[in-house]
């Protein structure tokens, strides 16, 4: 059965609500840790993430410090103005630094522009607008964008 959980608590905690549905919920308020586990989606303002689990860890003030997301991770994120599809094995964001880790098989697209990059490691800054991307030995950094037609 499928459980609708909508924390009322991180509702308090983020700018905004935050809805996360998924087939289960466990929470160890000791260790200030969230887990949900089977067809995760999380939806918060314009953002959204689908994934097998997604892990969340609070301070002891109950302020969310990490998100992490596994499993064909998928996700629609708003950064610095611009809209992305982002999907790997997993995406780590950090809520007080505002920075994104994409994990194996990562990829990135800007939505506006079509721009992709793949690489085996992907990091945004959201703050400063800062991308860095790996490869692995054997499979190096593919970054793909389209050129104008100036002659138009």
């Amino acid at each position: 059965m499928k459980y609708l959980i909508y924390l009322l608590i991180c509702a308090t905690l983020f700018a905004g609500e935050v809805q996360i549905t998924a087939n289960k919920f466990t929470a160890n308020e000791a260790k200030g840790i969230s887990i949900f586990t089977g067809k995760v989606y999380v939806i918060r303002g314009k953002d959204d993430l689908k994934a097998d689990k997604v892990v969340i860890k609070f301070d002891k003030n109950k302020q969310p410090t990490l998100y992490t997301a596994t499993g064909n991770v998928q996700a629609k994120l708003s950064i610095k103005n611009k809209r992305y599809f982002a999907k790997g094995d997993t995406l780590i964001y950090d809520p007080l630094t505002l920075k994104y880790t994409i994990e194996k098989n990562a990829f990135l697209q800007e939505l506006n522009t079509d721009k992709k990059v793949y690489g085996n490691k992907i990091w945004v800054d959201q703050a400063r607008g800062y991308y860095e991307v790996d490869g692995k030995k054997d499979t190096p950094v593919k970054f793909i964008f389209k050129l104008e037609d100036k002659k138009k």
